[in-house]
């Protein structure tokens, strides 16, 4: 059953533990690298690479934002949220058309990993 998360946890690691688990983001920064389990409890994980020209990590002692958005598009769930203030901002769904084209845009930078692989 999906358990959607409603606040993320964080945690600054060297590597990625086993197994990722749900409302936790991982972020290691000797890899430029956040992973966290999706948002809307498909159990998917998410990698995000952590630089300028893709995603931003703001930490602010207490709390951490990812920006651009999460847009999940290549799983089942397509859900599509932000990390603000380590608190899931469910945004609104994109249709295909805009989905590629904002692909496009920003070249696919970021990778999924079904749980356990």
């Amino acid at each position: 059953m999906k358990r959607p998360t409603k606040i993320f946890q964080f945690e600054f690691v060297e590597n990625i533990p086993r197994p990722v688990e749900q409302g936790i983001l991982y972020i290691s920064m000797p890899y430029a690298t956040a992973i966290h389990s999706c948002a809307c409890g498909c159990g998917y994980e998410v990698v995000t690479k952590l630089s300028p020209q893709r995603w931003q990590l703001i930490f602010d002692g207490e709390t951490i934002s990812l920006y651009p958005s999460i847009g999940n598009w290549d799983l089942p769930c397509r859900s599509h949220y932000w990390i603000t203030n380590s608190q899931i901002h469910w945004a609104e769904e994109w249709s295909d058309r805009k989905v590629e084209k904002e692909r496009k845009k920003a070249n696919n930078s970021k990778v999924f990993r079904k749980p356990g692989i």
